[in-house]
């Protein structure tokens, strides 16, 4: 074990992030509400681009796992492979349980949202989503999807009613993410981070050269220079201001990369601004003492109760939403049409679908997500009591 890893273990064990939940609840309510604006016929600032808050999840992913990493590093050695299974095991039953659950679900009602999706798509005079993106119940979808594999084909990536590309992308990352560390500690953390950032633009620039397309960023080279933002952002924690701002504009850079996704000016600089918002929450005690101690209690606001339980329910939100969401937007739009305002409409779909998708959100949690990670940690320490037996 390095000094850095004896030290941020040492450090890292009695440490908690109070932001994280917050930020993790936020993003998630950020794609329902750029979503509902986006389905309603409205537009907001900011708000009307999900998709930045689907780079937010990724760089609070990509931090996670490196925190986590730095949480461990005594106890599960990163050189050995049962560290790795272990971080797989975690990572597996963390998202497979419920997408299983909502991936069967939207299946099923498919043709439903479908038919959801032509009355809002028909009214806004917007290009009518493609038919097999609710209606492909073949065998090769389910079995791409169930894999997790559908990430690294163009022609099932985006295959579903679940807002499910992102998904599979986050379980590229996890199985990359071991490689990705061993990387990094071998070449150095800023080395490493622009290595890796080097050889995915590499792969995309020969996917564009190929003439292949993804119809969303959901092969992890498009999107891997914002996990390592994320883990820039991790492996300073411990280090002294100097250090930790280094990487701060390292990660700054990285969001400045124009791959993955609708990458306009505004939108890099956005992503850019993401990276430094975060940043100032983690480390407010460089900013000086007034500035510094407003974004602490800020932090500790994001880390309430409240704001502990939007974290927890975020990824069971962010599933569940566009389930709830079509059917509604296309009822308000047959019953009311143009007598609603785009405002009064999104409104109107607001008040009915963020209650429900986090009260279904809150029961797939305690009955699907909660059983799984027990199950896992039940996985993880039967193998470790059988190899300490052995």
């Amino acid at each position: 074990m390095t000094e850095h890893d004896r030290r941020a273990a040492s450090i890292a064990h009695t440490t908690r992030i109070d932001c994280l939940d917050g930020l993790r609840g936020l993003a998630s309510l950020w794609v329902m509400i750029g979503h509902a604006l986006l389905l309603t016929g409205w537009r907001l600032p900011v708000l009307s681009e999900p998709d930045l808050g689907v780079d937010l999840f990724i760089i609070l992913s990509g931090f996670l796992m490196v925190f986590h990493y730095q949480l461990r590093a005594a106890s599960e050695p990163w050189e050995q492979p049962s560290t790795w299974r272990s971080f797989w095991i975690r990572r597996y039953f963390r998202i497979a349980p419920l997408y299983y659950l909502l991936l069967a679900i939207a299946l099923i009602l498919g043709p439903w949202l479908y038919e959801s999706r032509m009355v809002i798509d028909a009214f806004l005079g917007r290009i009518p989503q493609a038919p097999y993106r609710f209606l492909d119940h073949s065998l090769t979808n389910g079995l791409m999807h169930i894999s997790f594999l559908f990430g690294l084909s163009p022609a099932y990536a985006y295959r579903t009613p679940l807002p499910d590309w992102s998904i599979g992308l986050e379980m590229q990352f996890y199985a990359a993410f071991p490689f990705i560390m061993l990387l990094l500690r071998k070449t150095g953390w800023l080395k490493g981070a622009l290595l890796a950032a080097l050889i995915a633009a590499a792969i995309w620039s020969m996917l564009k050269l190929a003439g292949v397309r993804f119809p969303m960023p959901a092969f992890l080279p498009l999107k891997m220079h914002m996990f390592l933002c994320g883990m820039m952002l991790a492996l300073a924690l411990h280090a002294d201001g100097a250090k930790a701002v280094l990487h701060c504009m390292a990660a700054a850079a990285l969001a400045l990369l124009p791959i993955g996704g609708d990458m306009t000016t505004a939108k890099m600089l956005m992503r850019v601004l993401l990276v430094a918002i975060f940043f100032a929450l983690l480390y407010h005690r460089l900013l000086g003492a007034r500035l510094g101690t407003r974004l602490q209690s800020l932090s500790s606001i994001l880390g309430n109760r409240f704001f502990h339980w939007l974290g927890e329910l975020s990824f069971g939100a962010y599933l569940w939403h566009l389930i709830f969401l079509q059917p509604i937007a296309a009822y308000l739009i047959g019953a009311f049409g143009e007598t609603l305002t785009p405002p009064v409409r999104f409104m109107a779909v607001s008040v009915l679908l963020i209650p429900l998708v986090y009260l279904a959100a809150c029961m797939t949690f305690l009955a699907i997500e909660k059983p799984g990670q027990r199950f896992a940690r039940y996985l993880i320490t039967r193998r470790k009591t059988r190899l300490a037996e052995a």
